[in-house]
């Protein structure tokens, strides 16, 4: 492994943070090693994600977003804000999963422009059969660009997603 593969938590300190003369302060070098991090589980995640669900990586969001949700689902301005997402491009990306059979649309009561989306059956159980591949990769790939106290670290501050719910 040369030293551009290492994990960043491996790779030697830049010679300026050593000399004591840092360009950027410790929250943008964070900030750097969390996208770092967060790009190297994505391009995984893209592939595997594909070959196992057939959707993709935003469709997959999607899908991990409503998991996290009661049955009953949650309105699309509330997924499109979730995800920071256009409202254009989720509802393409949702009639794509509805044309699945992996999410269902129903119009809310009472609200003739309110749209709720659910998962299905179907998608709980594909969700069940390979969530621990998926895991799998994801704890890969950070395993592969930071070290254990760094994952710790991010662990700490990613809010659980059942605390947000509303």
């Amino acid at each position: 492994m040369t030293a551009a593969d290492a994990p960043l938590s491996d790779q030697p300190a830049c010679p300026l943070a050593e000399s004591g003369e840092r360009l950027l302060p410790d929250e943008l070098r964070a900030w750097m090693v969390l996208l770092a991090a967060t790009g190297a589980v994505e391009q995984r995640m893209r592939t595997v994600v594909k070959e196992t669900l057939d959707v993709s990586h935003d469709e997959f969001l999607i899908l991990c977003l409503l998991a996290e949700r009661p049955r009953t689902g949650l309105r699309m301005t509330q997924v499109a804000d979730l995800l920071g997402r256009p409202k254009t491009r989720l509802t393409y990306q949702i009639a794509c999963l509805q044309r699945s059979g992996l999410v269902s649309r129903r119009s809310v009561c009472g609200d003739k422009r309110g749209v709720e989306v659910a998962l299905t059956d179907k998608a709980r159980e594909l969700l069940r059969e390979t969530s621990a591949l998926l895991a799998g990769t994801v704890r890969q790939a950070l395993a592969d660009s930071m070290g254990t106290e760094q994952r710790a670290a991010m662990c700490a501050l990613v809010p659980d997603v059942a605390d947000t719910e509303d």
